[in-house]
């Protein structure tokens, strides 16, 4: 007699004595993950091993960590706006002196990181 797991279609593999059920979680849509994405993940494993364990499992990791993502990066983008403008940053300094501007905009773009941290992957 058949298990309702195998009526359902489910399979075993035998390891040693014991018949293990061959489980997979389903696929998820491949969405991009960025800093963000990564932020969160290590903050999930480090401080919410629980609620890890339960969107790994359940097959929503992935979806999560880009949603995340994507909530994330729409203020990031402004923030930097508005930090650039308020020191100054302008396309004329781009265009004369590239090196001063992208040092400029990198550490920017470093506080604005850590702002993003605590306010929108860390919570």
């Amino acid at each position: 007699m058949k298990s309702i797991f195998e009526q359902m279609g489910g399979t075993y593999t035998k390891l040693g004595d014991y018949f293990l059920p061959d489980l997979k979680l389903p696929p998820e849509k491949e969405r991009p993950i960025g800093v963000g994405g990564q932020h969160r993940l290590r903050y999930l494993r480090e401080h919410r091993p629980i609620l890890y364990t339960n969107l790994k499992t359940t097959g929503q990791l992935h979806s999560h960590l880009a949603d995340v993502e994507e909530q994330a990066n729409a203020p990031f983008l402004r923030l930097v706006k508005e930090y650039a403008a308020s020191e100054g940053v302008t396309e004329q300094l781009k265009a004369e002196d590239t090196i001063e501007w992208v040092q400029i905009m990198n550490r920017i773009r470093a506080r604005v990181t850590e702002v993003m941290i605590q306010d929108v992957i860390g919570t």
